[in-house]
């Protein structure tokens, strides 16, 4: 699965998830970032799940109807928990994520909005 991680997640675990064969993309990498819309652009583009914090990405796909390729969003998950997060949301929602889903991951839940595909 090709990942995208935005600048607010840890790079740590963008590392750990490509050491383990996953095509992660990390914006804290870019020369510069370009702002909300161009990250879900891009990753939408390149056919990449975002990996986010922000909840400002759920905004624009569902309120604003940006198209996306799935979206992780991680709500108040640890950063030594990231990786192991992001491997449950891949091994159990793949099939979601790929129709578009935003799955947000807390601490003891994970909530799924089907993509357009889904609804």
């Amino acid at each position: 699965m090709k990942l995208l991680f935005d600048s607010c997640v840890s790079p740590v675990s963008a590392e750990e998830l490509r050491q383990e064969g996953f095509d992660v993309v990390w914006v804290g990498d870019w020369p510069v970032d370009p702002g909300d819309p161009a990250i879900l652009e891009r990753a939408y583009r390149e056919r990449r799940v975002l990996v986010t914090i922000d909840t400002d990405f759920g905004e624009l796909a569902v309120a604003r109807k940006y198209p996306h390729s799935g979206i992780i969003r991680l709500e108040e998950v640890p950063a030594p928990e990231i990786t192991a997060a992001c491997r449950r949301v891949i091994a159990f929602y793949a099939k979601d994520l790929a129709a578009g889903a935003i799955v947000t991951v807390e601490i003891g839940r994970t909530r799924v909005r089907p993509g357009a595909a889904d609804a």
